[in-house]
């Protein structure tokens, strides 16, 4: 038995992962909008012990509709109905820092805390598409400074949690004190995005501060992740690539005071799980005649920041640069790929089509088992950001059949370690500002 152990997170995306999971039999589109669909996935991940579900957000309708099961609800109200029915799985939620307030985001955040029973995780993104921002009748910022307001938004947020000192509810009924305002304090931020006197209207959370969650990989996202995030969702399609991102982050947390077990970092990984080898190949071809080029084109188009047409499918993709104010890293993560393995347009699309990127597996369970187990071991991951290729039963499958294979080899827990999110992902719970003044003072 190992000491150190696998975290896994389960990536809820509407019916699967795979573009053309909505066409599939073993899907059915209309769950896309279906709380009970979202429920049965969250219940699933629980019975596999995993140590979160996750969901991903834009603010803008990405892609092309007439092709795809697009349109989801909004992560944080879906979070919610999730707790009710499910007790110990966390709770992740993606919520951008370049269109909203830090007062609301703090508040929901520590209101789905209470919730949930201290199983909140926030997934901090900065907001890259141009679409997003026409949304809201602004120019997308440049990605620094989305990143420099990312900053100080996580600075009062955090600020706003920690405004009520743990102890602060006194609930004294004889006395008639619910609250010691002594124990309750002004924020007083003033910053160069936000003005914020604070304290925040809903008492301190219960993990202190919700899970912080980072998925940038650009330059300027692996240093926000080093200087604040607890876990990363990644994107990492080589054993070398991902030990280089791994061995890179963790090497960052030293300048922030930060150690390494401070930090998970957890690539995303698509499994397509057969009971042999040939019904995994098979389930794999099955969704590869899914796939309607027009859509992945648009995407692609997205992604490299040219227009690409039919004509274009059996060339290699054109010459693009990989400088962006959009989502840098993923623009250079499919341009590497394509030079890498000189694929034409279409053999790109099918590559994508998985996972936009992610790693994609098919094998029996002990071959996923032995995909996640060789980068756990071989430096390359904490653990893995799961991305099931249909929903349900790519995450049943995952649950029913890797997961029991991985408690096997002494890699993933039988039972949750703790009550919270925290607890399960090995972190402690930080102290709010004002104790830590006084541990300093003293």
């Amino acid at each position: 038995m190992t000491a150190r152990k696998l975290h896994l997170n389960a990536f809820l995306m509407g019916v699967g992962h795979h573009e053309a999971a909505w066409r599939h039999p073993r899907t059915e589109p209309s769950h896309l909008t279906d709380v009970r669909h979202y429920q049965r996935l969250a219940l699933a991940a629980e019975r596999g012990r995993l140590d979160s579900v996750f969901l991903a957000d834009g603010l803008a309708l990405q892609g092309d509709v007439r092709h795809n099961a697009l349109g989801g609800l909004e992560p944080l109200t879906l979070l919610s109905a999730l707790a009710a029915v499910t007790d110990h799985v966390g709770l992740i939620a993606t919520v951008s820092t370049t269109y909203n307030e830090p007062f609301h985001v703090a508040r929901k955040f520590a209101s789905l805390d209470h919730i949930s029973g201290g199983r909140a995780g926030w997934n901090i993104v900065t907001s890259a598409g141009e679409a997003e921002a026409h949304n809201f009748g602004i120019e997308r910022p440049a990605h620094a400074e989305r990143y420099a307001r990312a900053a100080e938004f996580l600075e009062v947020v955090t600020g706003l949690w920690d405004s009520w000192e743990d102890d602060a509810i006194l609930g004294d009924r004889r006395s008639g004190r619910y609250a010691d305002t002594g124990r309750i304090h002004p924020l007083d931020h003033v910053g160069a995005h936000f003005r914020v006197r604070g304290p925040l209207n809903t008492s301190r959370p219960p993990q202190g501060h919700p899970l912080l969650v980072q998925a940038g990989s650009s330059e300027g996202g692996k240093e926000f992740a080093a200087r604040f995030a607890e876990a990363v969702f990644t994107a990492q399609r080589t054993l070398a690539e991902g030990r280089e991102f791994y061995a890179d982050l963790k090497g960052r947390l030293a300048r922030y005071g930060r150690h390494e077990d401070e930090l998970l970092v957890l690539p995303g990984i698509s499994p397509i799980i057969g009971s042999t080898e040939r019904e995994a190949l098979r389930l794999e071809r099955e969704l590869e005649e899914l796939i309607i080029p027009a859509y992945g084109l648009s995407q692609l188009s997205h992604m490299v920041g040219i227009e690409l047409t039919e004509d274009a499918l059996d060339r290699p993709l054109p010459e693009v640069s990989a400088e962006t104010e959009g989502a840098q890293s993923r623009r250079r993560l499919v341009i590497d790929l394509a030079r890498r393995e000189r694929l034409t347009v279409r053999q790109l699309l099918g590559r994508l089509a998985g996972g936009r990127g992610h790693r994609v597996v098919a094998g029996t369970p002990e071959r996923i088992a032995d995909e996640i187990q060789t980068w756990f071991e071989g430096g390359a991951a904490d653990g893995f950001n799961i991305m099931p290729p249909l929903l349900p039963s790519g995450l049943e499958d995952f649950v029913d059949h890797v997961v029991p294979v991985l408690q096997a080899r002494g890699l993933f827990r039988t039972e949750y370690e703790g009550r919270t999110l925290r607890e399960n992902y090995g972190l402690e719970r930080p102290a709010s500002r004002h104790a830590r003044k006084v541990a300093v003072a003293s």
